[in-house]
């Protein structure tokens, strides 16, 4: 399996986690910002860099815990390192169409 469709079983993984307070995935919400693979002597690491929509997130520890096992359970993985970054700022001009239809016809924008 190639690194591009080890990304795309990473998305899919990550739109199965939803911030708590809105009905819709973090990817979708594009607090995804990077997904890195690199094989070196036959083990595959990843490097996930992602945001939060507010610094003040109090369940910021446990999503980048849900990110971490969610690629990490994928077995083409052997280790995973989540970086929590502020830079650039979500904003919600990030959030995908998918994630946009979603707030729309929940009422939320």
């Amino acid at each position: 399996m190639n690194k591009n469709e080890i990304k795309v079983k990473i998305v899919e993984k990550l739109k199965l986690i939803f911030d708590p307070e809105l009905p819709v995935n973090i990817y979708d919400l594009g607090l995804i910002y990077k997904i890195e693979l690199e094989v070196k002597d036959n083990y595959m690491y990843c490097e996930i860099e992602m945001t939060l929509t507010s610094p003040s997130c109090p369940v910021s520890d446990s999503l980048l815990s849900q990110v971490q096992y969610a690629a990490l359970n994928l077995e083409e993985i052997d280790e995973v390192n989540v970086d929590l970054v502020f830079e650039p700022m979500w904003t919600n001009e990030k959030i995908t169409s998918e994630g946009r239809d979603i707030l729309m016809m929940s009422g939320i924008i």
